[in-house]
């Protein structure tokens, strides 16, 4: 096997004039240099599509070639024979660039350096939505908030990188890769577009993934380069990414701009708002999800689980000369979550009420059932504030603020920070069909098959990074057959051996892939129920199964066993009933259509010391809807997981560009991912009691030291009127 190391550009927007790869190709162990001039390199591109009318495609070359659009854009890859030769090869190729302006903030990026010359003020995607009369209701408001907001960008950064193999098999006329991709049918599909390849000509392996949160759910240059390589050299190729280039070069997330007006009535209901929305999205527009994911899930979704009639929102993805922005966990929400709840704190200020009283007037409530949101999304879930209450009752809101009292006397300073939200999860074809997309992702298959031996395998289109799916379809399929759950085996991940299926995204695996189980199963129990009828001389509405035996009820010594039925069914078939096929094998697809609201309340307890700017959460409590609980175990360590992201994103990840476009946090020494010593902790919402209106992420001790500073000298410009 040949290894992979790819040359980088270390420019964020550069013309590039040649690539030297003399001293690179001489050195020992060096198979092959590629760079984007090569003919059977430069014809092929990737392209992310959309039939939205406002929609720029950008062609993402496999090297960047005539021109780097980001720093960490790959400009070339060394083929050797270890990664040691490789990765010293790649430290000679020189690269000769004309460095040019660079676009990199998302607000000055527009009227700035050109990204794509196809792209007007480099937006790649632009919408507007409106309901009702948004300047009326706003005049005839009793308080008009305008704020400002910003969100960190930040990198998934999971704990296994992203990296692969590829093997070309000339005689077969196929190509396998082996990725930690979250899609791989969807991976497998980009590369036959791609390639010219017919799709059963390309195998795609998803093994174990040890993470990935969206960011490993695209087809990346990377991945088409190592293909093109094996093809070329008919011979296996090997890269795994260095986190550094994880950083750098893997999508980054959640680089957005806010302009937010809302008005209120007296009550504290929120009658309307209007918005302006820029989320960067980076140099290219990523395959298969585009430039417009982040842009149009914050502007559908900003209101979150509250009622607002009036809205107004205009949103653009903006292109930049920085690294694509991708999907990460939760996409745009963590981000509209943080805007919509300071846009109710200010409004409750600006009041004089409750941030609570405030939060419980706007909630969706079962007597709004069904709710029609302004951006046309119907909420069906009656427990947004039954989450809200539960989760006011368990931090202690009421006795909350003698203790607040109580601290202030000792010169302790503590807050609580409140949040509502919700997700649409289980997007089926309808719900998903917003990004007109060339396809939809709202369907999922199972084939479970049962052996001669009684065991069963269960083979599923959807793939799992971590979430322990392999444990939860097991158990789903092991109810519906009556079988014992040692005896189920899940095959993921594998284009050829699984049915047809989108993949790990979206919190769609055990509704949807869990929902095609489901039924077939039911397919493969009906069938065994109807040989197991015929052979115990009974009707099948007075059969039982269980434990993996069938059973005449009330007598359970009529019984045959699984295995008994799955023999005949596959070795005795002249034991089989009339016109009954032989074999124990479904395959069934299952499409929601729409989705279904989850829904959660989060509340913390925060202490904070303006002497040195750091935050402590005292207290943290999560009340989530989430629906029927397959493993809880599972579930919990999901939320967890969450919370640790959500923690850090509100406190400390942040990557940081300086104006030449150059990545200033791109190793684990500047970019401050969370560890377990940092747990439990929750995301801070709000800290009202120094004056400080925190409308921008992450909140790091050093930012919020400059803040207090600033408040108490009277010199900060930070604080908006």
């Amino acid at each position: 096997m040949l290894h992979v190391a790819f040359v980088r550009s270390v420019h964020a927007h550069a013309r590039i004039l040649g690539v030297d790869t003399g001293a690179a190709t001489a050195w020992p162990g060096v198979v092959a240099v590629a760079t984007g001039a090569d003919a059977d390199i430069a014809r092929y591109r990737i392209c992310a599509r959309s039939a939205l009318p406002s929609y720029v495609e950008t062609e993402q070359p496999v090297f960047a070639w005539p021109e780097a659009r980001f720093a960490g854009e790959a400009v070339a890859a060394v083929v050797a024979a270890d990664r040691y030769a490789a990765e010293d090869a790649a430290a000679l190729v020189v690269v000769d660039a004309e460095p040019l302006p660079a676009a990199v903030d998302v607000v000055g990026a527009r009227g700035g350096p050109v990204v794509h010359a196809g792209a007007a003020d480099n937006v790649l995607l632009s919408r507007r939505f409106e309901s009702g009369e948004v300047e009326k209701a706003l005049a005839e408001s009793a308080v008009v908030i305008e704020r400002a907001f910003r969100t960190n960008r930040q990198s998934a950064a999971p704990l296994e990188g992203r990296g692969g193999v590829a093997e070309w098999s000339a005689g077969e006329g196929k190509l396998t890769l082996w990725s930690g991709t979250q899609v791989p049918h969807l991976a497998r599909h980009g590369l036959a577009e791609i390639l010219g390849l017919a799709e059963n000509r390309i195998r795609v392996i998803a093994p174990d993934v040890g993470g990935g949160f969206g960011v490993k759910a695209i087809l990346y240059p990377e991945d088409v380069a190592l293909c093109l390589l094996a093809m070329r050299l008919g011979r296996a190729v090997k890269w795994v990414e260095q986190r550094r280039e994880g950083l750098v070069a893997a999508a980054h997330a959640r680089d957005h701009h806010y302009a937010v007006r809302a008005g209120f009535d007296r009550a504290g209901r929120l009658l309307a708002m209007d918005a302006r929305i820029a989320c960067n999205a980076g140099a290219y527009s990523v395959y298969p999800w585009t430039a417009g994911l982040e842009a149009l899930m914050a502007g559908g979704l900003l209101a979150g689980p509250y009622k607002l009639a009036h809205y107004r929102c205009e949103v653009a993805a903006v292109a930049t000369h920085t690294t694509p922005a991708g999907p990460y966990r939760g996409v745009a929400r963590p981000a509209t979550t943080f805007v919509m709840e300071r846009v109710l704190d200010l409004g409750a200020a600006a009041l004089g009420l409750d941030p609570v009283e405030v939060r419980r007037v706007n909630l969706v409530g079962p007597g709004d059932l069904p709710y029609t949101s302004a951006t046309r999304l119907v909420h069906d879930s009656p427990t947004y504030p039954v989450c809200f209450e539960k989760v006011l009752e368990a931090i202690g809101y009421d006795a909350f603020r003698a203790a607040q009292a109580r601290a202030r006397a000792e010169g302790r300073y503590l807050g609580i920070g409140l949040a509502n939200y919700n997700e649409l999860t289980g997007l089926g074809q309808a719900a998903s069909a917003g990004p007109r997309m060339p396809f939809r992702t709202g369907h999922e298959g199972v084939t479970v098959r049962m052996d001669p031996s009684g065991a069963v395998t269960v083979l599923a289109g959807v793939t799992s990074q971590g979430q322990g799916l392999e444990t939860t379809m097991a158990q789903v399929v092991a109810s519906e057959l009556g079988a014992p759950l040692d005896t189920v085996t899940v095959v993921l991940g594998d284009t050829d051996a699984t049915p047809f299926g989108l993949g790990a995204f979206a919190s769609r695996q055990a509704v949807i892939g869990g929902g095609a189980a489901i039924r077939a199963g039911q397919a493969l129990r009906e069938k065994i129920t109807r040989i197991a009828a015929h052979l115990l001389e009974a009707a099948r509405e007075d059969l039982e199964v269980a434990d993996g035996r069938v059973t005449v009820k009330g007598v359970p010594e009529r019984a045959v066993s699984l295995a008994e039925v799955a023999r005949v069914a596959c070795l005795e078939t002249h034991r089989l009933p009339t016109d009954t096929e032989p074999g124990l094998e479904a395959t069934r697809f299952y499409d929601p259509i729409r989705g279904t609201f989850a829904a959660g309340s989060q509340a913390a307890i925060v202490e904070v010391d303006p002497a040195i700017g750091t935050v402590a959460i005292r207290r943290y409590v999560c009340v989530e809807d989430t629906g029927r609980v397959i493993n809880p175990a599972i579930v919990e360590g999901q939320v967890h997981g969450a919370i640790a992201q959500g923690i850090s994103g509100a406190l400390s990840e942040h990557l940081i560009y300086d104006q030449a476009g150059q990545l200033l946090t791109g190793t684990l020494m500047d970019y401050a991912l969370p560890t377990a010593a940092d747990m439990p902790l929750f995301e801070l919402d709000h800290i009202e009691e120094f004056g400080i209106e925190p409308n921008e992420l992450p909140l790091t001790p050093a930012r919020l030291w400059d803040w207090c500073a600033g408040r108490r000298s009277g010199t900060s410009d930070l604080f908006p009127p």
